[in-house]
């Protein structure tokens, strides 16, 4: 593509101090071009991190397909699960179907209290919702007995509630009718496991017991609110969703994670691509000073063109010398951006630790943004895609200067000195 000439020259104009390589805008241009690159890896990396690592937290509470009833609690839930497992469609996908009570109560303990909702399951159930990424304190899932709790880390150290400790529920479901209105059902529980889902919605406002312990206590003792299906893969609900929604009788609403998180996955998505636009405009920035850095490489250099010119360098050749010069600086940028992104991104929990220590302020608060620790997903179509754009981008900024420089004219610039 470039002759030895066109590189040896090109290379050379790089090294030339005041201008070129050695120039200050140059120096800029690539560092605003490395510095653009590696923040946009970072922040993108960040975003993706945090995208599916909420996303998997939400959708590992909550079921991948869940099924509600219009007229409130479901009965007989264990016949409608036996009869979704005939459904050939739901069998090839589920890896497992679970029935699930809920309600929201007030949670208290000497004199602290905090609002709470009270997910009744089956223990094995939860033990194996568990089983990946939620950390468990205490007695063991499948060993917690009727009449006891498993609460989140967050809630209980909110209340300042340690393992055994009482915690009283407090519910208007089920409550006693008096003379004087519904009198709240009120009950004590000892708590014998915390776990730590590393989300804050979960973890301080959660609370997880035996189902028939939440069926006598929201009064719900033969049903359920809702069944959670988990699949073997989340992107395939489309199929369940449907065939379960062919296969219930009337009244039964099918929805899946996509339905009820559209708006959190909407506003993921826009916010992610809104944070690529703006960032892209550093690259931007700098390839506007390898435009700059060029033309006046291109003046400072306009005799030693023209003389090549009269040497027989076609106009061709001068455009690639100037094009290979600037692309050089958007190729060396991009490295080094790409690099030091990859660097940032790979250890931007400790560097947030380290940051957050010097400043001594909480740089990441788990209330504001839900998870307790800072993702990242490093993705290597995305890092190739973005220093990609920075390259192509230096290489579009070279095209005006390196025309300029072979349109120059030999004659009348030999003439003038």
């Amino acid at each position: 593509m470039f002759s030895r000439l066109e590189k040896k020259i090109a290379f050379r104009y790089l090294r030339a101090k005041g201008r070129g390589f050695g120039s200050v805008i140059s120096w800029v241009s690539l560092l605003g071009i490395a510095l653009g690159v590696a923040t946009l890896i970072v922040v993108m990396s960040v975003m993706g991190g945090f995208h599916d690592t909420l996303l998997s937290r939400i959708i590992g509470m909550n079921g991948h397909v869940v099924v509600y009833h219009q007229g409130g609690a479901i009965e007989d839930y264990d016949f409608l699960i036996e009869k979704m497992k005939q459904n050939k469609v739901v069998a090839a996908n589920i890896t497992g179907i679970v029935p699930i009570l809920e309600g929201q109560v007030m949670v208290t303990n000497d004199g602290n209290n905090s609002g709470a909702m009270v997910r009744g399951i089956r223990m094995t159930d939860l033990a194996n919702k568990f089983a990946n990424e939620t950390k468990v304190y205490g007695t063991p899932i499948t060993e917690v007995k009727e009449g006891q709790l498993v609460m989140g880390r967050a809630l209980a150290r909110n209340l300042k509630i340690t393992l055994m400790d009482n915690a009283t529920l407090v519910s208007a479901n089920g409550g006693t009718a008096t003379a004087f209105g519904t009198m709240p059902r009120i009950q004590s529980y000892p708590v014998a496991t915390s776990f730590f889902a590393g989300m804050y919605e979960y973890d301080s406002g959660y609370i997880f017991m035996p189902l028939e312990t939440a069926q006598k206590y929201l009064n719900a003792p033969s049903g359920v609110s809702h069944i959670d299906l988990f699949l073997k893969n989340p992107e395939s609900t489309a199929r369940v969703r449907d065939a379960l929604q062919a296969s219930l009788p009337d009244g039964f609403v099918v929805r899946d994670w996509r339905d009820l998180n559209r708006g959190f996955v909407g506003a993921l998505q826009v916010e992610s691509n809104v944070m690529f636009l703006i960032l892209m405009l550093i690259v931007i920035v700098a390839a506007f000073n390898i435009v700059s850095s060029l033309v006046m490489l291109v003046k400072d250099k306009s005799r030693d063109i023209a003389v090549l010119r009269t040497f027989g360098v076609s106009r061709k050749s001068m455009m690639k010398i100037f094009i290979l010069a600037g692309s050089s600086i958007g190729v060396i940028g991009a490295f080094f951006g790409t690099l030091l992104g990859l660097l940032v991104a790979k250890y931007i929990e400790p560097i947030r630790q380290f940051f957050q220590w010097l400043t001594s302020r909480d740089l990441f608060p788990a209330e504001l943004y839900y998870l307790s620790e800072l993702p990242n997903k490093i993705e290597f179509w995305n890092v190739a895609g973005i220093a990609f754009v920075a390259v192509a981008l230096a290489f579009l900024a070279t095209l005006y200067p390196a025309w300029k420089a072979a349109k120059t004219d030999p004659v009348e610039v030999l003439r003038n000195e």
